[in-house]
């Protein structure tokens, strides 16, 4: 083969084939001390360095990434671990409530103090005549009001998290100085019962989206499970809305 074809060869090589090539025979610069020696690769300063220290350079942003993701892993497990240990008092304090104001009082309390938020609601719905207005985190309200003034919101399984429009805003929080700016929301639903669980912050940017709500969603769930008995105990044969005066609504 002449000099001038085997220049055409190389030519005919794309920077595809020689990459694949390499990757398929990782072991090729063994026995190349010379080539590896020529080889110069361009740095962020300007200075050419070796194939060798771009490996080592790149071995050290790998790691340098591997620790970032570790250290935020950690992180987040923390954060976890003490969302959990919230979620935990909170219903230990509601399972141990003797009654329907002992409850909201445990929930108001704990979302306020314990998990730093600055608002707490339990939405019970009945279309029965309802007396007054709520007080605390328990409210029994209107069905249809509450499907009028929530629509959408009431349709879903999961968590809604967000900054949802005024009116519904204040008819999940009624009668605050501090107007609620970002909510989540999440259904009760079991034997019976429907209504919601809200928590919300004044903090416009504190609920979206995107956030997780596995740990409410938990605390709801569970709430739904315990207060159909309790309404039950409480009730001794009364209304829902006999029940609203008892929780404080009268």
């Amino acid at each position: 083969m002449t000099e001038q074809t085997a220049r055409q060869k190389v030519a005919e090589l794309t920077r595809e084939q020689v990459a694949d090539y390499l990757r398929d025979n990782p072991d090729f610069f063994v026995d190349q001390d010379e080539l590896l020696r020529t080889l110069t690769l361009p740095h962020d300063s300007g200075r050419a360095i070796s194939l060798v220290e771009r490996q080592v350079h790149l071995f050290r942003e790998q790691r340098d990434t591997l620790r970032r993701e570790l250290v935020e892993l950690v992180s987040i497990a923390r954060h976890n671990d003490r969302l959990f240990e919230k979620s935990k008092r909170l219903l230990l304090q509601v399972i141990e409530a003797r009654n329907l104001n002992d409850m909201a009082a445990a929930i108001d309390d704990s979302i306020r103090s314990d998990f730093g938020l600055d608002a707490a609601s339990v939405l019970l719905f009945s279309n029965d005549e309802l007396p007054g207005s709520g007080q605390g985190a328990l409210h029994v309200v209107n069905a249809d009001l509450a499907q009028e003034r929530l629509g959408s919101l009431l349709d879903g399984e999961r968590a809604v998290c967000g900054q949802f429009r005024e009116n519904e805003r204040e008819f999940l929080f009624p009668d605050r100085d501090e107007p609620i700016a970002s909510v989540a929301l999440m259904p009760l639903r079991h034997e019976g019962l429907v209504g919601v669980f809200a928590v919300g912050s004044c903090e416009p940017g504190y609920f979206d989206q995107s956030m997780g709500s596995l740990f409410l969603s938990y605390i709801s769930d569970t709430l739904s499970r315990l207060l159909p008995p309790m309404l039950k105990r409480h009730g001794s044969g009364a209304s829902v809305s006999d029940l609203a005066v008892e929780s404080g609504q009268g």
